[in-house]
């Protein structure tokens, strides 16, 4: 996936403000319009001009794309950092004229194909809108954040921090902060929602205030990785652990377990932990996760010379050629 530098695209410095990003699109816009132009590849450019205006002329969206920062060049190898958008609230909102199912795939990489957060309308988002007496609901928000996966075996009350943006008198975006005490359910999983009432953006008149989601994901582990509700951890096996068996001590989320490891046992073996994995949340016919415990044969260095002669009495006991069928 490339790289887009949305600034260069629209031929702007980072520091633009928001009526010079208006201006530079509708200059853009005309100019390779399909209707309009004669230039050779005219479309393709006004479908990225169009997706360079969808993130510029929105704060969020635009604040949360310079967090990135500078250091990437259009067109080069790109991955997002890990949690790059963590804790940064998101508003609804419609889109330019542009097509957002042109938008590219660092795009939605970034926002989703649908841009970050579409799907509860409010106030200033599809299906919202003023109400009589200009009272209106003040509309949804959206943030990620993410938790350690021990938050979600046992629940959990949890301060975040949320960022926002909001244009400032010079008309660039600013960021602000805004604390929160947060109660993490236990038997979350990644990507599902909780959702804070009336914790989003403020109505108008007596407009009640919109509701705040926050998405779920979970910190990297030293030892563990997680699938909906099934867990993984890899468990390094000496080679006489894995040949002749062996009960050995399994860490778990919830403690450790003991754990009988068959004979003969391979390296790649999934032992499955029923129950073990992420627990049900409360929603009746759910049940918990398993753990799996993979099993990973590690080898012990030679690096004395009674190990060494140990490996070497060790080969001599038998006839093993761990590459035979390979052929050559």
């Amino acid at each position: 996936m490339e790289y887009k530098d949305y600034y260069q695209i629209l031929g702007l410095e980072r520091d633009a403000d928001q009526a010079e990003i208006k201006r530079a699109y509708r200059k853009l816009a005309r100019k390779y319009h399909p209707d309009v132009s004669s230039e050779e590849g005219a479309e393709d450019r006004f479908k990225e001009v169009g997706e360079a205006y969808e993130v510029l002329k929105d704060p969020e969206k635009r604040a949360a794309y310079d967090q990135l920062g500078s250091g990437y060049h259009s067109g080069e190898e790109f991955r997002p950092p890990p949690g790059w958008d963590q804790g940064f609230e998101f508003h609804g909102g419609g889109y330019t004229e542009a097509d957002p199912e042109a938008f590219s795939d660092f795009f939605e990489s970034l926002f989703g194909r649908a841009g970050f957060g579409a799907g509860h309308a409010g106030f200033g988002a599809r299906g919202g809108g003023f109400r009589h007496e200009f009272h209106a609901q003040g509309e949804n928000t959206h943030a990620r954040i993410a938790i350690d996966l021990e938050d979600s075996y046992r629940g959990a009350s949890r301060q975040i921090t949320l960022k926002h943006s909001e244009l400032g008198p010079d008309g660039r975006p600013q960021l602000r902060e805004r604390k929160l005490n947060v109660k993490i359910p236990k038997g979350v999983t990644e990507g599902q929602q909780i959702r804070l009432a009336g914790q989003g953006q403020p109505g108008m008149g007596e407009g009640k205030p919109g509701d705040l989601y926050l998405e779920i994901t979970f910190n990297p582990h030293r030892l563990y990785s997680v699938e909906g509700r099934t867990v993984y951890l890899d468990l390094p096996l000496s080679p006489w652990e894995a040949a002749l068996g062996a009960r050995v001590r399994v860490p778990t989320p919830e403690g450790a377990v003991h754990l009988t490891i068959p004979a003969n046992s391979k390296s790649g073996s999934k032992l499955r932990l029923k129950g073990r994995g992420i627990p049900a949340r409360g929603t009746p016919g759910q049940a918990p996760g398993d753990l799996y415990a993979v099993l990973k044969i590690v080898a012990p260095p030679a690096d004395s010379e009674a190990h060494r002669e140990a490996y070497r009495q060790f080969s001599q006991a038998f006839e093993f050629d761990p590459r035979a069928g390979m052929g050559g």
